[in-house]
């Protein structure tokens, strides 16, 4: 490969002649960057002369021989030297940056040059007479050499608007283009206004936000960094690297803001030559200010920044308060004028405070305006906090605040502001004689119209409500205006939105001596949650009481199924050998009937079949269940199956050919020539048996409860029964209570089998009567008692 004679290699594919000749404008644009450079530093050079002259006084010879041999005997170039001798005379804070980075570069061994970087960007922005030049200036002395290779320049606008007043780096038509950005808009630029500090994109395209050369440069870093001075923030400067780059915040930041830094004095002239800090305001426009406080018809306070002894902004001087002003700490005004504010409100400090409210508003030039803020004052070190209605707005460099404290008549009328709002009350008043109507802002929201809007009289009140309130509208009219008296109506309001609302309006005359009508006051109120509300109330309890009547005629009807099937008493079984006894006692409340069912039915095989059983559940799906077991067991039994295999079928027959029924039951089977007793359980409680003058329960053989599951084995027990003998089968509304255990009220039952002995009619009455049953449920109870046989 080879190069031609400017050291450069030619691009592969042109011509001799087109290479040599892209050459020559490379080395004449290096020798062009190279004469601005030395011109630069020139002028730098030169500066630092000026200086010398001044301190030693001496003439420009002496003081060009004394820079060349001062610079000789500190090791560096007249042109690094001339930097350090006006950094020193200059003593601002492109200085401190300049030495902190000299010193730090210093011990890195990196570049060393970076004052004299700063020095010629800053003599290029002095020397330029606007903020074009200046851009140029900073990006071809300052950020190149850091890899930069655009930077634009925004004016900020008190409404938040962005103005570009520099671009270098970037394309004519790119600059035409975001000459200006709108309010609101989210770009690099506003985030930092925003924040009011440097906000870093490692990558424009993932933050999504748009902003100048956003296609270019969409994957490059930027910094957005606010510009100005004395505290006020005047613009932006956006500076851009075309790829993704680690920069060091920390290394890089200072440097950077200084840079910004320079192009503040060139905004001030874009925006009108404003001073930066009322420090150098002159005399006359502070009086001016005075005055215009004065004037004001609010409490006010004019505050100018102060810096510390370091030059940092930091705090505000009261510099004047207008005789409106009324201290929240009941200090007199001439107290505070001349203090810090925070010195006369320490409490303004604390995080998104006054303070905070004032720097921004200083520094933005956005106005601030809340007519509920709270002020914290301090009364004998005890802190008060106290509501006001607090207004911030930039004067040049002053800050003009507004402080009126709510007093009580302001916070009734707030009270009572909110109170409308919430109650959505609107508020008028009209004058029949002149026809003037005064209407609130409520009012206009409640009838859908703008506040530019004329209000209505109230004699054009039915031509905005439904035509069948108009009888009603009119009455009340007519006893508002004609006979004088106070008045309400309701009535459907049909906006011109569509919206139909149910509206209340109370009004009431006002009247002269001589009964004369001079004017009408009154309210319109939303009433339509509440009239919707009462209509679903409405509804609601047409809905229960007409549930409450099915339910009463649904447990009617059970009632009935209950008794027809199974009435509270039957007569006995006329079979030889025995005497039978069953008793019902149905549900006390009809919400609870049940499907409690009990048999007791002589055999074609001659044997006697004795059941008892207890659905779960209450109401008709209960009653129905019953029937259906009890029919189907009856059927069954006529098989001359024994118990164990009739309570297998029953179990089938819940399962799979009832609605989902799961029931309790004993089934026995009592042959009354051979006094064999067979039986079975299918998860109930155990028959009770007094054999020989002892009464005990039969024992818990096995047996699941009927329909859980479709296949069952049933256990089967006999005995044999002997003259005297009485079996007890029962439901669990005999014996339940919800304080103690089934086991305790099987074992009280036990007892009372025991102490009542004699008629077996006058036993089961016995039964009944001395239950401590407690849950109101149905009670079925079965009994036999072995005879001898006639």
């Amino acid at each position: 490969m080879s190069v031609d004679e400017t050291g450069s290699v030619p691009s592969p594919g042109l011509s001799p002649n087109l290479a040599r000749l892209a050459a020559t404008v490379a080395r004449l644009r290096d020798e062009v960057d190279h004469a601005h450079a030395v011109a630069d530093g020139r002028a730098l050079i030169e500066l630092a002369k000026g200086v010398l002259m001044e301190r030693l006084g001496c003439g420009p010879g002496d003081a060009a021989r004394q820079l060349a041999t001062l610079a000789e005997r500190s090791g560096v170039t007249r042109l690094e030297f001339a930097a350090d001798v006006v950094g020193d005379a200059a003593k601002d804070r492109l200085s401190e940056v300049a030495a902190e980075f000299v010193a730090r570069t210093d011990e890195s061994g990196e570049d060393t040059s970076v004052t004299v970087r700063l020095r010629t960007a800053e003599s290029g922005v002095l020397a330029a007479d606007d903020t074009q030049r200046a851009a140029e200036a900073i990006l071809e002395h300052a950020l190149r050499p850091l890899g930069a290779t655009a930077v634009a320049v925004w004016l900020a606008g008190p409404d938040g608007s962005l103005t570009l007043v520099g671009a270098a780096g970037f394309s004519t038509e790119e600059a035409v283009r975001w000459r200006y950005v709108p309010p609101g808009v989210s770009t690099p630029a506003q985030a930092a206004l925003a924040e009011r500090d440097s906000v870093w994109f490692p990558a424009l395209s993932s933050s999504g936000l748009p902003s100048i050369g956003q296609h270019a440069l969409a994957v490059g870093t930027r910094i957005a960094i606010p510009t100005g001075t004395g505290g006020r923030i005047i613009g932006v400067a956006e500076i851009c690297w075309p790829n993704q780059v680690n920069l060091e915040a920390g290394r890089m930041q200072r440097q950077l803001e200084a840079l910004a830094e320079l192009c503040a004095h060139t905004l001030e002239n874009v925006e009108g030559g404003a001073a930066a800090s009322t420090a150098h305001l002159a005399t006359g426009v502070l009086g001016e200010l005075v005055d215009f406080v004065d004037g004001l018809p609010d409490p006010a306070l004019l505050l100018s920044p102060c810096h510390d002894d370091d030059d940092r902004f930091g705090d505000f001087r009261i510099h004047h308060a207008n005789p409106r002003f009324v201290d929240p700490g009941g200090r007199p005004p001439a107290r505070l004028i001349g203090a810090r504010l925070l010195e006369m409100y320490p409490l303004a400090a604390e995080e998104g405070g006054l303070l905070d409210k004032i720097h921004r508003v200083h520094a933005t030039g956005e106005p601030f305006r809340d007519q509920n803020t709270t002020i914290t004052t301090s009364v004998d070190q005890v802190p008060l906090p106290v509501l006001a209605d607090v207004s911030i707005s930039r004067l040049a460099g002053t800050v003009l605040l507004g402080l009126r404290l709510q007093d009580d008549a302001a916070k009734l009328t707030t009270l009572l502001q909110h109170a409308q709002r919430l109650g959505r009350i609107g508020g008028f008043e009209e004058n029949p004689v002149t026809g003037a109507v005064l209407w609130n802002s409520e009012l206009f929201a409640l009838y859908g119209l703008p506040s530019t809007a004329s209000p209505l009289p109230l004699a054009r009140l039915a031509d905005y409500a439904h035509p069948d309130d108009s009888p009603s509208i009119g009455r009340f009219l007519r006893t508002l205006l004609h006979h004088r008296r106070s008045a309400s109506t309701a009535f459907r309001l049909q906006r011109s939105d569509g919206v139909s609302r149910y509206i209340r309006v109370v009004a009431e005359p006002v009247v002269d001596s001589r009964g004369d009508l001079l004017g009408i006051r009154g309210a319109y109120q939303d009433v339509s949650a509440q009239h919707w509300a009462e209509v679903a109330l409405s509804a609601t309890r047409d809905r229960l009481a007409a549930t409450e009547q099915q339910a009463i005629e649904r447990n009617r009807l059970t009632l009935q199924l209950q008794h027809a099937i199974m009435p509270p008493a039957r007569d006995p079984l006329d079979v030889a050998g025995i005497r039978t006894a069953v008793r019902y006692r149905p549900a006390e409340k009809e919400n609870l009937v049940g499907g409690d069912w009990y048999d007791a039915v002589a055999l074609p095989s001659g044997e006697i079949l004795l059941c008892v059983g207890d659905i779960a559940g209450h109401g008709i799906d209960a009653a129905t269940g019953m029937v259906n077991l009890r029919n189907a067991l009856r059927g069954l039994a006529a098989t001359g199956a024994g118990p164990a295999q009739l309570l297998t079928w029953l179990n089938l027959v819940a399962y799979n050919l009832t609605n989902h029924v799961t029931a309790t039951a004993v089934a026995a089977l009592y042959n009354p020539t051979t006094r064999i007793l067979r039986w079975a359980r299918a998860g109930h409680l155990p028959p009770i048996l007094r054999h020989r003058g002892q009464t005990t329960t039969l024992p818990l053989i096995q047996g699941t409860l009927l329909g859980a599951v479709p296949e069952v084995t049933y256990q089967e027990e006999q005995l044999h029964l002997d003259n005297g003998d009485v079996l007890l089968l029962y439901t669990d509304g005999l014996i339940e209570r919800r304080d103690r255990p089934v086991q305790d009220s099987i074992t009280h039952l036990v007892g009372l089998v025991d102490e009542h002995d004699g008629d077996l009619d006058k036993q089961l009455d016995a039964l009944l009567t001395y239950s401590t049953a407690d849950t109101d449920d149905d009670t079925c109870v079965v009994a036999i008692e072995v005879t001898a046989k006639s």
